[in-house]
């Protein structure tokens, strides 16, 4: 596996994030076409990632439930908008038992529909209310065009789906989502995001207002790395989700539903990952600490080995999640290439001289060579190491960021837009007209990413924001977008 190398990001950097998907053993192609197969490196990143964000949902008093895979065809026909939007992707089931369905049911694209149907029937009171539920599961959209994490036919994902009293609440709900999900991509994914609200355009089929989190990939793409929608009182007006309010009105309900799927594990392969293969943020990657032992002969073996596992037992002590290299037949350097290639944060290399000196060797994926070499007494090293996994974890966050600052340019001409989106973000005026939009995207490919809550990005007065004149037409714009190539 590590013997093959990957071709460069700057060669064909969708070509290295294809085989690199393979190569580290994240993932594979299913033999059904546009799904894929997680393999046990890929979901354990995963498994982190949901835990990462399941203790944020239940901190705001969500819950988790299951509802079923597949949906009486008729459902998605309630709400307008909704079957729009989705029709052309959807997966219908029309025979059952060898028999012909009655009524086609379809596989699940996302859960409003069924959930809003099982809310009629729950919700009775403004005592019911606020209803807060999350349900972690795979969901079907008939994709075209696939990329392993990116897009694919069935994909793994959270939605989160409630009901409120007033439109305030919901409203408020729905920032909250957003602001978690920057949150958890900030601080555990390390890839800087821009939060906003999407165009009409943009939006989730059904939504009154969609807001999502944007990141810059490591070609300059951006990727759409969670959404969160307010959904007014659509989904409660088809399927009749009312309460009898406090004076005994019979009031419809506000309602909202937020996602966040595996393509952020895309996110991360492309944010981080170099031309050696994966960098993983250390509070997400499967492995914090991988040990590789070094010996030539036999004695040198024992010594070696029995270091290693009081080491091994030491870190995960300390709650570190660490392997101890053990593999028979392999030189160490054949060993050190393969964990690079799966990113591990920190290998610490341990021989019989390090024994000797009561001492390791640690080496920081984020910094390749011996620049991110460092010796280290074996004494107290599960200590030094969580500093230094911290220190990694706003390393690369660090990284990430003044990439994109560098790669966003003030597009104040339509000239200066069209250059911009080449490789990068353009922050442009822009009037709000879907005209515009769409003459944008289909003259350059960019599409308007969001309406960024902070209009200086972060960046106080270090970028223009307010009103000014619209980069397509000229007329004047309340606000700044951000356009963009995406996956």
């Amino acid at each position: 596996m590590a013997e093959e190398k990957l071709p460069t990001r700057a060669e064909d950097f969708s070509e290295w994030y294809n085989q690199l998907v393979l190569k580290a053993q994240l993932a594979d192609y299913a033999p059904v076409r546009g799904c894929m197969i997680v393999r046990p490196y890929g979901w354990a990143l995963w498994e982190n990632m949901q835990g990462s964000l399941d203790r944020r949902f239940k901190a705001t008093g969500h819950q988790n439930v299951a509802f079923p895979l597949l949906i009486p065809r008729s459902f998605i026909d309630k709400e307008k908008h909704h079957v729009e939007g989705f029709s052309p992707e959807l997966a219908v089931v029309t025979i059952g038992g060898g028999e012909k369905l009655a009524e086609p049911l379809v596989i699940r694209p996302t859960s409003e529909t069924i959930i809003g149907h099982m809310w009629s029937k729950w919700i009775q009171s403004y005592r019911d209310l606020p209803v807060l539920m999350n349900q972690w599961n795979s969901v079907v959209r008939w994709e075209l065009r696939t990329k392993l994490f990116l897009r694919t036919l069935e994909f793994y994902w959270q939605e989160g789906h409630t009901a409120h009293a007033t439109q305030e609440e919901a409203e408020i709900e729905t920032r909250q989502m957003l602001d978690i999900y920057a949150d958890f991509a900030i601080n555990d994914a390390a890839i800087p995001v821009i939060a906003g609200k999407k165009s009409d355009a943009e939006k989730f089929a059904g939504a009154d207002v969609t807001y999502s989190i944007e990141a810059m990939m490591g070609d300059g793409k951006a990727l759409q790395s969670g959404t969160s929608h307010f959904l007014g009182q659509n989904f409660a007006q088809a399927f009749e989700v009312k309460y009898l309010d406090q004076g005994g009105q019979l009031q419809h309900c506000w309602t909202t539903s937020w996602g966040l799927s595996t393509r952020v594990i895309g996110a991360i392969i492309m944010v981080h990952g170099d031309d050696q293969g994966l960098v993983l943020p250390p509070k997400l990657a499967p492995y914090q600490v991988v040990v590789v032992p070094i010996f030539k002969k036999d004695d040198e073996k024992a010594l070696v080995m029995d270091a290693a596992r009081k080491l091994k037992t030491e870190l995960v002590a300390a709650n570190v999640r660490v392997t101890l290299d053990e593999r028979e037949g392999q030189s160490p350097g054949w060993k050190f290439n393969d964990w690079e290639m799966r990113g591990v944060p920190v290998r610490v290399e341990l021989g019989p001289k390090d024994v000797a000196n009561q001492a390791a060797v640690l080496a920081r994926r984020d910094r390749p060579g011996r620049e991110g070499k460092v010796s280290a007494p074996l004494a107290g090293l599960p200590q030094t190491i969580d500093k230094l996994l911290a220190e990694i974890q706003q390393a690369l966050h660090d990284k990430a960021l003044a990439f994109r600052r560098a790669n966003t340019h003030d597009a104040k001409t339509y000239d200066d837009l069209k250059k911009a989106v080449e490789n990068g973000f353009a922050y442009s005026c822009w009037c709000g007209s879907s005209e515009c939009e769409a003459k944008i995207k289909e003259e350059t490919r960019a599409t308007m990413r969001c309406i960024p809550m902070d209009q200086s990005l972060g960046e106080g007065s270090a970028r223009p924001s307010g009103p000014g004149t619209c980069v397509y037409c000229g007329k004047p714009a309340p606000e700044r977008a951000i356009f963009a190539r995406a996956y």
